[in-house]
Formats: structure tokens, sequence, C-alpha cells
């Protein structure tokens, strides 16, 4: 299948796309250093680095240059307050991101797209944001007469066999009618079952990175043994791996780490906290999931990611493991950066699973 991946971010959804067999033909990113990790990765993709207001009807996209899109609109863009919702959500440039996505879709006319978003999004103003996304792509004037048929659902990464507790809404859609999605969802895990047997398995935070070694200044490190299937699925043949490197941590906060134990936060401390997280200066254990992996990560304010037996935060490669990236998925550029586009990222083992799925919605 050909793909093109709209807001990409390092390329999470093109990373699962790409390992079951697809082409990635262009990607959408307006950050170039995020872009830039990206097609450290991805070489082959053709990259278009531009806000997607300046691109979405400059001729770049034509009828039937995919047969699937895929990418999230951020979704800090969706408002439907006050006065606005009289001139139509579609029109209200707080929406503009998607409404680009959507012109998109609508130039492209993909046989299968794929919108990934906050679990949130379902009930943003009571649910009627979303109600209104779903009439959008069902309206046939909007869409030429050629509506689109959706699935929606929560996705929870813990049912994925990945060690965190991410939840992402996944709308699926489709020119193909009297697809059952759900069906075809439900023998898509029975099938990858088959292939890799413990893929849906419950894994733990010991199971993602209780192999890794001590960090290193250059972040570079011998590639580690897997031990568990999940350090299995994510390893790589090369002698090293990259971005395992601590933040260097300032001596107050390594002494609040310290007083902290597995699955304690902050209110173990005997002083007051200035952070808007709940789970601040909260340490993971190690037979349990992480949270959310977020853009601050490497923070100990930022929430639950201060390491289960050492005294700081995650590295950018533990907190990629817990996200699936594989070993040999590579992050460039500066912390700042290289955070903002783990935490964003949507999970390599559900999109891997998408592009299963798509595969088979086509085929249906």
């Amino acid at each position: 299948m050909d793909v093109i991946d709209l807001f990409s971010g390092c390329g999470g959804l093109s990373q699962g796309f790409i390992k079951d067999g697809n082409t990635v033909k262009k990607a959408v990113e307006f950050d170039k250093k995020i872009a830039d990790i990206y097609m450290a990765n991805h070489p082959g993709v053709d990259m278009i680095v531009d806000d997607i207001r300046n691109i979405d009807r400059s001729g770049i996209f034509q009828k039937g240059d995919a047969d699937v899109i895929i990418g999230g609109p951020p979704c800090q863009g969706f408002s439907m307050a006050g006065a606005r919702i009289r001139e139509g959500f579609i029109d209200d440039p707080r929406n503009y991101l998607f409404k680009h996505y959507f012109n998109v879709v609508k130039t492209v006319k993909p046989k299968v797209f794929i919108m990934e978003n906050v679990k949130g999004i379902m009930t943003m103003q009571n649910g009627r944001i979303f109600e209104e996304i779903k009439k959008i792509f069902q309206d046939s004037d909007k869409l030429d007469g050629e509506p689109y048929y959706l699935y929606y659902r929560i996705v929870k990464a813990v049912e994925f066999g990945i060690p965190q507790k991410r939840e992402r809404m996944i709308l699926i859609g489709t020119t193909i009618d009297n697809v059952d999605v759900e069906r075809l969802w439900n023998e898509m895990v029975e099938d990858i079952k088959k292939e890799y047997p413990t893929y849906f398995d419950k894994v733990t935070v010991v199971d993602a990175i209780g192999n890794m070694p001590g960090t290193t200044a250059d972040g570079i490190i011998p590639n580690p043994e897997p031990i568990t299937d999940y350090e299995r699925y994510l390893s790589c043949g090369s002698d090293t791996l990259s971005n395992h490197t601590k933040t260097n941590h300032s001596k107050i906060a390594v002494d609040r780490m310290r007083r902290v134990e597995n699955g304690q936060n902050f209110t173990a401390l005997d002083e007051q906290i200035n952070s808007v997280h709940s789970g601040s200066y909260g340490r993971l254990c190690w037979d349990e999931q992480a949270p959310t992996i977020t853009t601050r990560f490497d923070t100990p304010a930022g929430g639950r990611f201060i390491h289960p037996v050492e005294d700081r935060t995650l590295t950018p490669r533990e907190a990629a493991r817990i996200q699936s990236f594989p070993d040999d998925f590579v992050f460039v550029g500066n912390k700042t950066t290289i955070c903002k586009t783990i935490g964003n990222a949507v999970p390599p083992k559900i999109s891997f699973f998408l592009a299963k799925l798509v595969c088979e919605i086509i085929k249906n």
C-alpha cells in the first residue's frame, strides 16, 4: 500500500506501516528538527517540511497519490466554543489543523484514512467536536459524493503488549462499504498471535528496560542481549545502541529522587513541590506499566518518570523502548526535540497492528 503521513512527528505511525512492508510516499512535518529525526530513520520518504496550511491545496497532493492517509491533527486546534459555532466547525480558524487534514483526504481520496488523537477528543465540549468531525467525513456534499464509512475506538497501549498506560482514540474511515471493521480487528489480533505469540501479552517496565546497562555521556552503549520477548521484538543486529544518556539533574533534584521509593511520588517528600503533575517526582515500579510517556519524561517534576532503582529520570532510549520503538531507531538533535518526539509519538506496535488491519480492510 502507498501511504501519506500527515503531522508525522518522528514517524511512530510510519514505522509500523513500513515494518509491514508498505511504502510511505510522502510525510509532512512542520518542525524541521523533528523532520530530521524522521529522515534519519526513513531516508527514502519524500519529507515535506512545511506548514500544512501552505500545501494542502498547492498541487503537491493529487487524487490517487495514496491508498492510505495516516496522522493526527494536534487537539489544540479543536474548538466549537462561543459564537463561532454558528460559522461551522470546518470554517472556524481555530480548527485549521483538522481542516487541512480533511482537505488532503478530500483531494487524495484514499481508500482508508486513520486519524489518531487523545481520547479526550471524544468528550470535548460534551462530545460536540467529535460528532462534528464524524459528520464532516460522512458528508457526501463536502466529499464530492464519496463519503467515508467510519469506525472508531479507544486503543489502550497495555492491550498491545506495550508497558505504559497510554490511551488514544483511533478513527478509521474507508470508502469501502459493508466492511465489518470490528470483526476484522478481532481477526487481526488472532492472526498476529500466530506470527508473534506474545505480541499482546502484558509487559512491565522490567520487561522493557531491565537489560539496559549503565548510561554513558554520549549515550552510546553496547547492544545488550535481550532477555524478554518484548526486548527480543525490539532488538536489532547492531553492535551498539544510541540515546542512552541521563539528564544532568541538580543536586536538589537528585536528593529528592533518592527519598522517593517505588510507587511513591512527591507526597513522600516533606516539602512543597510546584508542579501541575499529580505524579511529580514519581518513581516507576519494575513490575508495573509506566504511565503515559510524555514530552517531559526527562524531568522528575514532569510525572512518574524516575528510574525504578537509579536516582535519575528515564533516558531517551528507555522511554523509546517503553513506547515500543525498535532499538535501531535513532533520535538526533537536542534533548528538547528528542523528548518531544518520543512523548508525542504513536507507539509503533500499535501502528504495525493498524497497518495490517488496513490491508485487510482494503482486501475486503
